[in-house]
Parts: C-alpha cells; structure tokens; sequence
C-alpha cells in the first residue's frame, strides 16, 4: 500500500463533523415558546402579582428544561488536551491538535481538531460519538470506526471505553447512565405533578413535590459520582495525558437539584409559620378584597343592609281593623 496525497487510499475523504444536536434544539424551543405565549398576556395581570406569577412562570420553566435537556446531553464529564500525536495508523506523520473527551449518560463523544485546523493537506476536525445506552453496542461502533479507518487517536480514546479494556470503566459507566437516567426521569414526572399542584392551589403538597423532585435529581448526581472513579489506566499522548473533570451537564443539574430544594423547604415553611404570606405569593390572598367589601358597606348604613331595607317606621304600619262576619 503505498501514500497518496500524503495518505493512505483506503481512509475516508470526509470528516466526520459533530452533527446538530436537535433533540435540545426542539426542547429549547418548547419551552421558550411557553415562555413567549406567558409574556404576551402579561399585561392582563393587574397589580403586584404580576411580578410573583412571571416569576414562578420563569422558575418553573426553567427547572423543567434542565431536567429535560440534561437527559441528552454529552458533556456530564469533559476533559481536553493539546498534545502532538500521530494521525493516522501506518504513518509517521504528526499533527499537533486539541483533543477532547465528552461522557454523557448514553455514550462518550471524542473530538479531534487540528491546530491549526488545516495540516498536512487536510481539514482535521472529528467528532465521534460511540453510545452504551440500552439497545445500542459500543463493541459494534468501534468496530465501525476502525472500518471507516478513524484518526488514530480517536480510535485509541474509545478504546479505553470498550468492555474489553483493561481500563474496567465500560461497564461502570454504561451502569450509571441507565440509574441516572431513570431518576431524571422521575425527577421531571414529580416536577410535572408539582406543577398541576399549584395551578390547583394544592400548595403544600405542591411543595412536597418539589423536595421529592430535588430529593431526585441529588440522588441521580450522586449516583453519578459515586460510579466515576479514576481511570485504572491514564489516556496518555506523548508526554501529557488527558484527564476529565465534571461538566457544565452536572453542575446545572446541581444548581437545579438545590433550587427546587430552596423553593420547597420554603413553601412548607411558609405554609406552617405565615400560610397568608404564601397565598399573597401565588395570588390567592383574598382577605384584603373582603375588607374593603366590608368597609365599603358597614351594617349601619341602611343603604347597604337588605334587611334595612325591609324595616318600616312604627308610625307608618297601617292599622288593620277586624270585623266580625
């Protein structure tokens, strides 16, 4: 086999892009489309409860969209590193490029990008993803990858991922993904029916929902924590290795996690201590229209009394004479 054009004639010509991520495209566009209808009949909102409805309407809405987009996302755990590596398998050539490795809860995505992004004749920029979710082989996708004839290092990183590394994390992982899933799952189930608890005005179970939704997202970080333990065996090029640290996927879930927690110890509390203060915020204080009905016809007023209106003066009552038959 001999090199044309400075590569071998059996790879690829085409580089294989990150695709457009639609599934969080159409999520996005859900909510902010709710978001938008909400703002136009803002205005109908009279008084300061305007203000308490727009922003539950913005917390709601947003809890709701992290629990859901954080289902299919790929950064949970990120790393990236800058080394210079060979590309291709049976070529002394190097490249010098940023290399980066996404785990998600339904596969790892490695990314290759040339720097700069044009060298030897080609445009190096990869991105990979090989998922472990259920009905899915990671075994078959690097088998793929190693048909398609991948740049070498991106083939060596997903590697250390199959169930058949000596690294021993495939399995950890996959594990995870499935629990961590499932708990978001139900997370995003008990922010539904905490959801139709307020607009019922049910807001202490309300409330309790909404600790049983943070109670669920914590234990889904927590679960992906406790499975994430070191590589056995380091992802080095050359001289530097590649590690991993948490991403943006779990710290906004964490941030999640301990907003619904603040929202619903602070719902029970203020049921418990100032139950008037909590109707005041969901807009159900009637209290204050009662009073000025109250005040607006006292019972002295014989104009505002229906029984006032009945009662005739002593000197007006007619005189009825019975005769006998």
């Amino acid at each position: 086999m001999t090199l044309w054009n400075g590569s071998y004639p059996f790879y690829p010509g085409a580089n294989a892009c990150f695709p457009f991520d639609t599934t969080r495209a159409v999520i996005v566009t859900i909510f902010l489309s709710m978001l938008v209808t909400s703002i136009i009949i803002l205005p109908g909102i009279r008084g300061r409860g305007r203000l308490f409805w727009f922003l539950r309407l913005v917390l709601g809405l947003s809890m709701g969209a992290v629990i859901l987009t954080v289902q299919f996302t790929r950064d949970w755990e990120t790393g990236w590193v800058q080394a210079n590596t060979s590309y291709k398998s049976f070529s002394p050539v190097q490249v010098s490029a940023d290399i980066g490795l996404h785990i998600g809860l339904a596969g790892v995505n490695v990314t290759l990008r040339g720097n700069p992004v044009n060298q030897i004749n080609e445009t190096i920029n990869y991105n990979e993803h090989f998922p472990w979710n259920l009905g899915a082989d990671y075994g078959r996708s690097y088998s793929q990858g190693l048909e398609k004839g991948l740049p070498s290092p991106i083939l060596y990183v997903a590697e250390k991922f199959s169930a058949q590394s000596p690294c021993a994390v495939h399995r950890q992982y996959r594990i995870a993904g499935h629990y961590v899933s499932l708990a978001l799952w139900l997370a995003f189930c008990t922010w539904l029916i905490s959801i139709l608890l307020f607009s019922m005005s049910i807001l202490l179970y309300g409330g309790h929902m909404l600790l049983l939704t943070a109670t669920l997202i914590l234990l889904s970080l927590l679960l992906f924590s406790t499975t994430r333990n070191t590589l056995k065996c380091p992802i080095q090029f050359g001289s530097v290795s590649l590690r991993t640290g948490y991403g943006e996927s779990f710290w906004l879930s964490l941030a999640t996690g301990l907003l619904c927690l603040l929202l619903g110890l602070g719902i029970v509390i203020l049921n418990s201590l100032q139950p008037e203060k909590l109707k005041l915020i969901f807009g159900l204080d009637k209290s204050s229209k009662e009073k000025m009905w109250d005040k607006s016809c006292p019972p002295a007023e014989p104009s505002c009394s229906a029984q006032d209106g009945l009662m005739v003066p002593l000197s007006e009552v007619c005189h009825v004479t019975a005769t006998k038959l």
